[in-house]
């Protein structure tokens, strides 16, 4: 497996989904605003995308690859029949749990979002949107599962295209938006469930190629099955720490007029760079580390694990520079149209920054999570994820009339930043993790690039102050064209100063 090259595969079609979620939300800025429809659409789509983060990008595939790796070993059908045992179940529970919230959907909705119990319309409406959307859990949670298959035989591309899907039908819908008025939230709520769907359908092709499915619901819970489902839990927790943050976040918000719409759009800048920096590098490096823990090559794991902490500080560190120096201009320059005012741009762009803070926190996570999977311990990370969440909820509720919800991107960087450290400090401790030599030489180096890097796009946002201002019209043609240019500017500072190395490339691992 070469790291960079399966790294740059996933990217790509991550990049490229998300370019097209920042056009449906574009969209959705010009038809939906920060109003109240905008922040109830956004809770019943936050629910089934939080799941969709949880189980997709890399939390389900953290407990199912090891183990599933492992079986491999001992050949296909082996391996194919502990994967429908796992597969026989987990459709059977999530079928029932989809019915169960359903059912109860009201109290539900009031649990995510209680500060809408207070006013009948909006709970009314975000419960029945969120009935429209929530049968997403079902499909996006089982295509996950064929895309673990796919990531364990180390088959990328298939599995980080699919969530492009789901923004293209969203987009189709938004395009007709000016023609269906207010009913437009009800048309994504469906458009939401009918690209999981497609999703499931569209994975299953290529996953049939290394996987024969078979329903059989009289399946035996054995103990390697049984040590799965142990594992789950604690995995899906620990390595979408910073997602369960964002909609603890969320749940805060609610008490807030736009507070949700105002993290939402925050939320969605940085996640582009979290999808590479953190979640692509995770899930490329998992299925190559397990198999070298299983045969205890030391040598591959700690070559492995230095280019991805190596390779998630070259990718996040500058992104976290941009954000901190630009947010006011990109968000500005991204949503800052139509219903999206001056005052919906200034309150995201605060939200911004401070998640921008917290960038290479959630990266990190991502990566040293991977570790402790790799090794088949899900505990550490979780027990550490779990005071990290504690940690967040209790300075949220503490600051949050005070300040209001600028204190949940605060929450979220502090309690992530915690959690990474934490993590750092066991994987040494527990001898998991060792740094190398040519690590220290690139980290310092990655670092004088990226502060190079900010300094040169803060001159790029004061030569073209007027044309990022909110009333241009093409600002965001501007901001673009400020971002490359700074992304090549560090991309050939970091050739020069040999900040990255072509070999790399062509490296295996």
């Amino acid at each position: 497996m070469n790291l960079v090259k399966s790294t740059g595969t996933f990217g790509f079609y991550t990049i490229i989904s998300r370019l097209l979620g920042y056009l449906r939300d574009i969209l959705i800025a010009i038809f939906l605003g920060t109003s109240l429809i905008a922040d109830v659409f956004f809770v019943a789509f936050r629910i089934p995308n939080t799941f969709r983060r949880l189980f997709a990008e890399g939390t389900f595939n953290a407990a199912f690859v090891p183990s599933y790796t492992s079986e491999t070993t001992k050949g296909k059908m082996q391996a194919n029949k502990f994967a429908n045992e796992i597969f026989n179940i987990l459709f059977l529970g999530l079928l029932i749990l989809v019915l169960i919230i359903e059912i109860f959907m009201p109290a539900f909705v009031g649990l995510i979002a209680p500060g809408f119990v207070s006013d009948s319309e909006k709970i009314k409406l975000a419960t029945d949107l969120t009935r429209i959307t929530f049968p997403f859990l079902l499909f996006v949670s089982l295509a996950s599962f064929f895309a673990a298959i796919l990531n364990s035989h180390n088959k990328f591309a298939a599995a980080s295209a699919a969530p492009i899907i789901l923004n293209l039908v969203l987009i189709s819908v938004l395009i007709f938006g000016k023609y269906l008025g207010d009913d437009i939230i009800y048309y994504l709520s469906y458009g939401v469930s009918f690209a999981g769907f497609l999703q499931l359908i569209f994975l299953y092709k290529f996953v049939s190629k290394f996987y024969s499915l078979k329903l059989n619901f009289k399946f035996k819970i054995n103990n390697k099955v049984k040590f799965f489902f142990k594992k789950l839990l604690p995995s899906i927790f620990s390595s979408g720490v910073t997602q369960i943050n964002i909609l603890v976040g969320t749940i805060i918000a609610s008490f807030q007029a736009s507070a949700v719409s105002y993290l939402y759009y925050a939320d969605r800048i940085y996640q582009i760079n979290l999808a590479i920096a953190g979640i692509a590098i995770g899930v490329v490096i998992l299925p190559q580390l397990s198999r070298h823990v299983y045969s205890k090559k030391k040598s591959k794991i700690s070559l492995i694990q230095n280019k991805a902490l190596e390779l998630s500080m070259f990718l996040s560190l500058p992104a976290s520079a941009a954000l901190l120096i630009g947010s006011e201009e990109i968000i500005s320059g991204l949503f800052g149209y139509g219903s999206f005012d001056y005052k919906a741009v200034l309150n995201s762009a605060n939200a911004l920054y401070y998640f921008g803070l917290g960038l290479p926190a959630f990266a990190f996570i991502k990566v040293f999570s991977t570790f402790f999977f790799a090794n088949n311990d899900t505990k550490t990370p979780f027990y550490i994820s779990l005071v990290s969440v504690i940690l967040n909820i209790i300075i949220s509720l503490y600051y949050f009339k005070e300040i209001g919800f600028i204190i949940i991107p605060i929450a979220t960087t502090i309690s992530s930043w915690f959690n990474s450290i934490i993590l750092f400090i066991f994987l040494k401790n527990n001898k998991l993790f060792n740094f190398n030599n040519i690590f220290w030489k690139k980290f310092s180096k990655i670092i004088f690039a990226s502060i190079a890097m900010g300094l040169f796009f803060n001159y790029m946002i004061t030569v073209f102050e007027n044309q990022l201002s909110y009333d241009y019209q093409f600002k965001s043609l501007i901001l673009i064209f400020s971002v490359f240019l700074g992304l090549v500017f560090y991309l050939l500072l970091c050739f020069f100063i040999k900040a990255f190395n072509y070999k790399d490339l062509k490296l295996k691992y």
